[in-house]
């Protein structure tokens, strides 16, 4: 070695004795002043006129562009479900930007601004008549829209995706960053949060489904989208009022460079054997600032191990860090790389579960345009309305299973929350399959008594309206919340403790992708159902007239690609190995080392 070279340290104890240092000089950074409680008003009044408003915009589209832009319903769902899927992908991009380059209060000020340019652009369509088709005829042909039409109305969709991009991987952050997660009642302030959070999504729901559903049903589409609009235009006065108080944290980089170092150097050093005693012989320098937990050493993916092995061509700094990070990798790099490579069969699965959930927001719709729907003698609900089902099960669900099921489950299994994370997925997946079993039965009714018996009217596609009562969706539709109480927050849950800490961004992106990729799968699926089967005897499954089709025949279907995912859930779960885990242990523990789902 050089002079250079001999001057830099290179045992494992120096970089041990440095790391210990840091660590006591890191409380000479200065005091951040936390907003907590006085700055909730801003925080929760954003994120509760923002879902008004973005909940109030989208809910009732399938019936929007099949009404009032004349698309055919085959095509709106595939429209919806692109929509759907790219408005769920963006937060992946959002939480890199985010963490890379512009931190959450500024992607989440400017995501606010797009998100209520997008409503402004939706509602435009809605009230300018050069924007969509002109209404069909009494017994004609409806005409469909125009490019220049169509371009607009996808510029207004693509200021909502860039918003949801930015606001969707960083409200729960940014919140709970108003409170110091080192104190007592720092920690009740971000429990606290994440409970006023889920209740105004909740709220936001029921009065978009209800309220605003119906202004846009039965009084005005340029009303209705004007409402979101508005609601919109308040949630980013409430969000910059309170710039003064918030606590706004400065991105520290993408941890993403950290995975793509430990891949470089694992190959690097493919050739290499590992040493017998690789506990001790590894690199294992923990920096003193990291915010992750240090993770035990695990067996799986022990080639990656290799980028922690120490040469005499690798050089580390008085600090204890590697000089070259693409060289050497400290083990507790490593483990971190093998969390997400343990995380991503486990997110695989919810690909195909969210398919079944996505069929409730489309063609559940479908099948209560053409089904009874009065309550009384004069007042109609309005077909998407009956969404607020599956919310008002979730509601019901969420405090019941907290105060009654979570506490006798306890006792039975003695497990802290009674069930494990993956036990509630795979729950979530099971009550999936039924809610679609469920959904071609009371179709299959539906269609026969529109066909058997006195219908009550047409509907403006020219489909019959069957005497069968539109509530019969309901038993559909509660299986969905179901599903969702179980499934959707365990999965949430799941992500946010088993990615590395300096990773929840990314985290929270990561439910929203899985359901992106289920939107565009969804729409696949429902674009070659219709291919094949428009042609052939039986006739087309997914005809505008469900009459004419076999929707029971498509939810079936869906139910046989779940029953093989489940078992793909079960196979992944086996294998799974938790963050903190002990490899001789069978099944989570309350309160200890984490290793096997049963």
């Amino acid at each position: 070695m050089g002079d250079e070279e001999k001057k830099t340290p290179t045992s494992l104890e120096t970089s041990m004795e440095n790391g210990r240092e840091e660590k006591t000089t890191s409380d000479d950074e200065p005091e951040v002043k936390y907003g907590g409680i006085k700055a909730m008003p801003f925080v929760i009044g954003n994120e509760t006129f923002e879902k008004l408003g973005t909940v109030g915009s989208l809910t009732n589209l399938v019936v929007y562009l099949t009404t009032v832009f004349n698309m055919k319903g085959v095509t709106a769902t595939t429209f919806l479900n692109v929509f759907s899927g790219t408005t769920n992908l963006a937060p992946l991009l959002g939480a890199y930007l985010t963490d890379t380059y512009f931190g959450r209060y500024k992607t989440l000020g400017f995501a606010s601004i797009s998100s209520f340019l997008g409503m402004v652009a939706l509602m435009l369509t809605a009230a300018i008549p050069t924007l969509h088709p002109p209404e069909c005829a009494p017994g004609g042909a409806c005409a469909g829209p125009t490019t220049w039409q169509i371009a607009f109305l996808l510029s207004a969709f693509a200021f909502l995706v860039i918003g949801a991009g930015g606001i969707r991987p960083c409200n729960l952050a940014f919140g709970a960053d108003q409170f110091n997660p080192n104190t007592e009642s720092g920690k009740r302030g971000i429990n606290s949060f994440f409970n006023w959070y889920y209740f105004t999504f909740t709220f936001a729901v029921m009065v978009s489904v209800t309220g605003i559903v119906y202004v846009q049903s039965n009084i005005s589409w340029p009303i209705g989208f004007g409402i979101p609009a508005f609601l919109m235009l308040l949630s980013c006065v409430m969000f910059f009022v309170g710039t003064r108080i918030y606590v706004i944290v400065k991105p520290e980089g993408s941890p993403i460079s950290s995975v793509v170092h430990v891949i470089v150097a694992a190959t690097k050093k493919r050739g290499l054997k590992l040493p017998e005693n690789s506990t001790v012989s590894l690199f294992s320098d923990v920096p003193a600032k990291s915010i992750n937990s240090k993770l035990p050493r695990t067996e799986q993916f022990r080639y990656l191990d290799k980028a922690a092995i120490i040469t005499d061509g690798d050089q580390i700094n008085l600090d204890g860090s590697a000089t070259n990070p693409s060289k050497l990798c400290s083990i507790q790099q490593v483990e971190e790389v093998k969390c997400l490579l343990r995380i991503i069969p486990i997110w695989s699965t919810s690909i195909l579960y969210h398919i079944p959930l996505i069929q409730q927001q489309t063609y559940a719709v479908f099948q209560a345009l053409q089904m009874d729907r009065r309550l009384g003698t004069s007042f109609e609900v309005p077909a998407a309305t009956y969404v607020i089902f599956t919310m008002i099960t979730l509601t019901i669900w969420i405090p019941l299973y907290d105060r009654i099921i979570v506490p006798f489950l306890q006792r039975l299994t003695g497990k802290e929350g009674g069930l494990t994370l993956l036990q509630r997925m795979g729950i979530g997946m099971v009550l999936a399959m039924l809610c679609t079993i469920v959904s071609g039965v009371v179709e299959g009714n539906r269609r026969h008594i529109a066909l058997t018996r006195p219908t009550l009217g047409i509907t403006s596609k020219g489909g019959a309206i069957s005497s069968m009562s539109a509530m019969w969706l309901i038993p559909q539709l509660s299986l969905s919340g179901l599903s969702e109480g179980f499934n959707y927050i365990a999965q949430i849950e799941f992500y946010y403790k088993q990615f590395p800490e300096n990773m929840r961004s990314i985290a929270g992106s990561s439910f929203f992708a899985g359901v992106a990729i289920s939107n565009y799968l969804s729409g696949f699926l429902v674009s070659m159902v219709q291919r094949i089967t428009s042609g052939s005897k039986s006739g087309d499954w997914l005809d505008d007239d469900l009459n004419k089709g076999k929707l029971d025949c498509f939810y079936y279907a869906i139910v046989g690609l779940g029953i093989l995912n489940f078992g793909y859930f079960l196979l992944c779960a086996k294998w799974y190995r938790y963050k903190d885990g002990d490899n001789s242990t069978v099944e989570m523990a309350a309160k200890g080392p984490q290793k096997h789902i049963v």
